[in-house]
């Protein structure tokens, strides 16, 4: 990992904390975000749109409430998607914003609603076909200048999307989709890139978004499901850990962001780095997700 930031091994994603799932109130936002810290896992992964553009209000709010919880956390937030919202009138249609101007106002903007002076890293949240990057570079070194964003990355960025950001501006991660569903990182480069330029790699989904276990009268899920339970029965966990493990083995170290608001999800997958996979037990998980051996 970068040296330079010190995160869990598990990071705690809020988009279902808010009017997209949960619903918390302040207090069980305050109750969650305590409960994640005592057992130390204390990297929370936030978007500006994540509830209709509310969830990164609603944690401040928390925040408010025990502001010196601040200091033990890293907050990671994401700018450059532009949805349509009544809490956003002038955007007319969905669309991707990587300029200047708005990644600052952006930035500012969480800090104030996420109650804080400074994010701890910050990310693109979505490659957009017009982005300029030296105009991104301009926006990050400003920011970094007047220590309001401490690191900065990128989000669901290809390999060569990322070394043209790279080649502007010193970023330190990449978060994409990952999981024994997706398989694509693994082969198109994007983790090669992470090892060569010691980027942090981000596991959005790493679960396949809950559709290995919801999903079981598909054939791929069928196998998936029969290895990972074979495997939980050795190492006395549940599937799931299981293939949060899978995903913890890759020398790139992938860090996982949980989609989950329930805290004995978040307890279940920090307790998932325990379990150290054999290099074959990996290699039949990746056999059930392919459905063919290794050539």
């Amino acid at each position: 990992m970068n040296k330079d930031l010190q995160l869990s091994s598990v990071i705690a994603g809020t988009l279902k904390w808010g009017v997209r799932g949960a619903k918390f109130s302040k207090e069980e936002y305050l109750r969650l975000i305590e409960n994640c810290v005592e057992i130390e896992l204390t990297s929370f992964d936030h978007a500006d749109i994540y509830g209709n553009y509310t969830t990164e209000e609603e944690f401040g709010n928390a925040l408010r409430m025990k502001p010196q919880l601040r200091q033990q956390l890293q907050l990671i937030t994401k700018c450059g998607i532009r949805i349509v919202s009544s809490n956003r009138p002038e955007n007319k249609i969905k669309s991707y914003d990587t300029s200047k101007e708005h990644i600052i106002a952006s930035a500012e903007r969480s800090l104030k609603n996420l109650n804080t002076d400074y994010l701890d890293l910050l990310l693109l949240h979505r490659p957009d076909p017009i982005m300029d990057p030296d105009e991104i570079a301009a926006a990050f070194a400003r920011l970094k200048k007047e220590g309001k964003v401490l690191h900065f990355g990128v989000s669901n960025f290809s390999p060569s999307q990322t070394e043209m950001i790279l080649s502007r501006f010193p970023i330190i991660s990449n978060q994409v989709e990952i999981s024994i569903l997706h398989l694509q990182p693994f082969l198109d480069g994007t983790l090669d890139q992470c090892i060569t330029r010691k980027l942090i790699p981000m596991a959005w989904s790493p679960l396949g978004g809950g559709n290995i276990f919801a999903s079981l009268d598909d054939e791929r899920n069928i196998r998936i499901t029969a290895v990972a339970q074979f495997l939980a029965e050795k190492y006395n966990a549940g599937p799931d850990q299981v293939l949060l493990s899978w995903l913890l083995k890759h020398p790139s170290g992938i860090y996982p962001v949980l989609g989950t608001s329930k805290f004995e999800r978040i307890e279940a997958a920090l307790d998932a780095t325990r379990i150290i996979l054999e290099r074959e037990e990996w290699f039949l998980l990746w056999r059930a997700s392919t459905g063919y051996e290794v050539p």
